[in-house]
């Protein structure tokens, strides 16, 4: 079964709130083994709703939208659905009852524009909403359906979890589950990361995507199956053969975060860390600190200033004197500079030096950083707590 969802609501295009809806729908209907292809938003303006909904019945076998079940003027979604679907809006009885009851129970007056709230599409199977005022409707339309939610996160949660996905469970015959497992990169480009595994990526079931951030790479294997089991399985597999290319450029899984990975190994040694900065501002030691570990792994931590040397070499040297000096079991040590944000596309690049120390060896890196300062300065923190993570696993 293939869904849209449609967000309603001029906030949402006008970017004054979230859509956390769209977000948590995905989430539910992959677990209900729905395949979601298409996410639309559109303002408070009937004809252009009228029109997504129309759209997303030629490409969709359930549209969901959420939104504009209100009592006010603006609340459009009853109309737009019955105009996209053709049929008259009809006062359902019982529903008006049970919102006059609600507003009873909360020892409130209904107001006259309450009564909008209970006419639905001629046909349409009336959903109460026990927890809100603003009835959800389903509307079957030659054997593909529109389910109208209210906007209000809470009270779309509720009938989504009680009503609607227990309905969609009916209707796939609980037949499907869709699963994903997230593997994390780091130290890599996208581009190489998808270069050592383009073959993988044209699979089909389970599927493979890349997912790009600043320093980091993920790679996204989501399978379907009739079972959790059985999908669990195929991921496992194809986790394996993605390993098998990536190596120990994959850090993690899941939410992990390369300084979560980081601190962990230093405190499965029970290693503590000397941290000297330059162009990261302190934010790889705030980073490490952070973490439960953080009071037990580090050591010491400090700005530099006035260095002028930024290479390799004198960040080795550098690392291997803090660690001396400070008794740590290592040392991490990264100058440089960073990109300029006036000169984001220009030719002005940044440059950072890196070095781990430990006892046996020291770890140099050299590298030319693009890009503006903030994203450049992530992409150096990233590479330093890499180098960090590979030495305490060594």
């Amino acid at each position: 079964m293939k869904a849209e969802t449609i967000s309603i609501g001029t906030e949402l295009l006008l970017g004054e709130i979230t859509d956390t809806n769209a977000v948590w729908l995905a989430e539910q209907l992959a677990q209900v083994g729905v395949d979601l292809y298409f996410r639309t938003t559109v303002g408070d303006n009937v004809g252009r709703i009228v029109d997504a909904i129309k759209h997303a019945l030629t490409r969709a076998d359930v549209v969901i939208t959420t939104g504009g079940l209100g009592p006010t003027v603006d609340d459009m979604t009853r109309e737009a659905v019955a105009r996209a679907t053709e049929r008259d809006l009809l006062l359902d009885e019982n529903l008006l009852a049970q919102i006059r009851e609600r507003f009873g129970k909360w020892g409130s007056t209904m107001s006259e524009n309450n009564v909008r709230q209970a006419y639905i599409p001629r046909d349409a199977i009336p959903v109460e909403n026990p927890v809100g005022t603003a009835p959800c409707f389903i509307v079957e339309v030659d054997g593909r359906y529109v389910i109208s939610l209210p906007g209000v996160p809470r009270e779309m949660k509720y009938l989504m979890e009680t009503r609607i996905l227990p309905w969609l469970r009916e209707k796939t015959g609980g037949e499907q589950t869709i699963v994903s497992q997230v593997l994390r990169t780091c130290a890599i480009g996208e581009s190489l990361v998808d270069s050592k595994i383009a073959d993988l990526e044209m699979s089909a079931n389970p599927s493979v995507g890349l997912r790009a951030h600043p320093g980091q790479t993920d790679v996204v294997i989501t399978a379907k199956a009739p079972t959790r089991a059985e999908a669990e399985k195929m991921i496992k597999e194809m986790q394996a053969r993605v390993r098998d290319r990536l190596g120990d450029w994959i850090y993690g899984v899941g939410e992990e975060s390369v300084e979560e990975v980081a601190a962990r190994a230093l405190a499965a040694k029970n290693w503590r860390i000397a941290i000297a900065e330059t162009n990261t501002a302190g934010k790889i030691a705030e980073r490490l600190r952070a973490r439960p570990e953080g009071a037990r792994i580090i050591k010491s931590a400090m700005l530099l200033d006035n260095v002028t040397e930024l290479t390799d070499r004198n960040a080795g040297v550098i690392a291997e004197q803090f660690r001396t000096m400070t008794g740590a079991d290592i040392a991490l040590a990264v100058l440089g500079t960073t990109g300029s944000a006036e000169n984001m596309y220009g030719p002005e690049t940044g440059k950072s030096a890196m070095a781990v120390a430990t006892a046996p060896e020291t770890i140099r890196r050299e590298y030319t950083v693009g890009g503006i300062s903030e994203q450049a300065q992530t992409w150096i923190i990233i590479r330093a707590l890499d180098l960090v993570r590979r030495a305490a696993l060594q």
